[in-house]
């Protein structure tokens, strides 16, 4: 298995060969298919610093505004979610949809200025949880434990690791976070509640810290060209939990949420959104919860076969690590998920 640092050297390697070659665009007009839909987490200004494994979620301001311009600048129509079973049945301009997962408070600081200035609508797809105060970011508990820690210690999966200084910490953070999100999600959440414990950090606090209140969300949706949507009750990797879990994060959350935010949302988001996260059953209960659309993370663009697969939409994710002109014009152009996707245009399986 390629490490974290060998993985983005291979793409940046790509975006670089297919920008110097110009396939994206002798072969964009074949790959970016009708649209794409877009995936952003954090938006806000570079903190700096050389540990900073969750760097992958955050794009900065700046960039966020020039992928609003190269998007233009590429003929894309930037329109609401709700656009896409329409657009997908239709011809006309390729299009792209703006979506932003987990309900952050450095989207509505340093976004929305950006996409209000653009005249661009968004989806902010938000947890139940995390907008009440009462979510579990794990990744971000795991970040901040081992920052304070040093020694990371995982008896659970094995792990036993030094974290002196940035470089060990960087690492032990790779080996941890892989181990655990390969068992259960209940063990991955008491690991690192456990190393907050004891790195002295209040675990129970980070999501009301990061993330914008349910009133915060109304007077958001009330102010901008926002669409509100739904990303679970707690942020499960559904596909590891029973089926009545499943149902009720999907199904019944989709009532709970309607209360926090003012409206129904009729929209949703797998979280974390891969293939061993959301599959054939949570795309079945996503259509009973009565969703329009649900999307994934399984990269790529949409074709008119996805017509036929609203609740298992791909997405296209701006990489906080590949803040480049080459990168993003490879990722609009759709020419990498050739290779990612063995040449299907339809990964929904």
């Amino acid at each position: 298995m390629l490490s974290a640092d060998a993985r983005r050297r291979l793409f940046q390697t790509g975006f670089a060969t297919i920008a110097a070659t110009g396939a994206d665009r002798w072969l964009g007009p074949a790959t970016r298919g009708r649209g794409v839909i877009l995936t952003f987490h954090h938006v806000r200004p570079d903190e700096g610093g050389a540990y900073a494994p969750n760097r992958l979620l955050t794009i900065t301001p700046a960039f966020l505004d020039r992928t609003l311009t190269v998007l233009r600048e590429r003929g894309f129509s930037i329109v609401p979610l709700a656009e896409v079973p329409r657009r997908l049945a239709g011809g006309g301009p390729p299009f792209a949809v703006l979506t932003f997962d987990d309900g952050y408070r450095d989207n509505r600081e340093h976004a929305a200025p950006i996409l209000r200035r653009h005249g661009a609508p968004w989806t902010l797809y938000v947890t139940h949880d995390f907008a009440t105060g009462t979510g579990r970011l794990w990744w971000i508990e795991l970040e901040r434990a081992i920052r304070a820690l040093g020694r990371v210690r995982l008896p659970e999966v094995g792990l036993d690791l030094p974290a002196a200084d940035d470089a060990e910490k960087t690492a032990a953070f790779a080996l941890a976070y892989r181990a655990l999100r390969a068992g259960p999600e209940e063990g991955l959440r008491a690991a690192t509640l456990r190393l907050c414990g004891e790195a002295g950090i209040e675990a129970g606090a980070i999501a009301g810290e990061l993330c914008l209140s349910g009133g915060e969300l109304r007077a958001l949706a009330r102010e901008e060209p926002a669409t509100l949507a739904a990303h679970t009750l707690t942020h499960p990797m559904l596909a590891k939990h029973d089926d009545a879990t499943a149902r009720r994060e999907i199904v019944e959350g989709r009532a709970r949420l309607a209360d926090l935010l003012g409206a129904v949302p009729e929209h949703f988001s797998y979280p974390v959104g891969d293939p061993g996260s959301a599959g054939a059953r949570e795309f079945a209960l996503a259509r009973e919860a009565g969703y329009v659309t649900a999307v994934t993370t399984r990269p790529g663009h949409l074709f008119a076969g996805h017509a036929g697969h609203l609740h298992a939409l791909p997405r296209v994710s701006v990489n906080g690590l590949f803040q480049t002109d080459a990168a993003l014009r490879a990722l609009l152009s759709g020419v990498p998920f050739l290779a990612w996707n063995r040449g299907r245009r339809l990964n929904v399986a």
